[in-house]
């Protein structure tokens, strides 16, 4: 099976970069890119990707917002989000998870682990990293 990936982010060289990095992957295939967020809603609804690398901060929709938008909509059930991004703060981890993401990572992962994670993404699994984890988890402990 192939995983068909939608690429969104603001920054083409970025966009390109993951494109090689997707593609060189005998198990997944890059269908579209998107440099904004309602592309990235627009883009879903004609590719019918299985994920979406979703970054949260573009002009337009944020990456959040655009989340949301794609996980309410019935018509693309199935269809799973993993937040790639710069910024991993809380309100971003649980914002992205309120709003329907599968995943969470920041930038600086390398490659294969990035791979690893799309993998994991699309068999239904969800998947966070250790900063993100590490948020969510003292948040809960600092709750009554």
């Amino acid at each position: 099976m192939t995983i068909r990936v939608l690429l969104a982010d603001d920054q083409a060289l970025l966009r390109g970069t993951f494109r090689i990095l997707v593609d060189s992957a005998a198990d997944m295939e890059v269908v579209a890119e998107a440099a904004t967020g309602r592309e990235a809603v627009e883009l879903a609804r004609s590719h019918r990707a299985d994920l979406i690398l979703m970054d949260i901060r573009m002009p337009d929709l944020d990456g959040l917002a655009a989340t949301r938008l794609i996980t309410e909509d019935e018509n693309l059930a199935g269809v799973k989000i993993l937040i790639l991004t710069t910024f991993e703060n809380d309100e971003y981890v649980a914002e992205a998870l309120r709003a329907g993401a599968s995943g969470f990572l920041g930038k600086g992962i390398n490659p294969d682990e990035l791979l690893d994670a799309i993998r994991v993404v699309a068999t239904g699994d969800s998947l966070l990293s250790p900063a993100a984890t590490r948020s969510l988890i003292n948040r809960f402990l600092s709750q009554p």
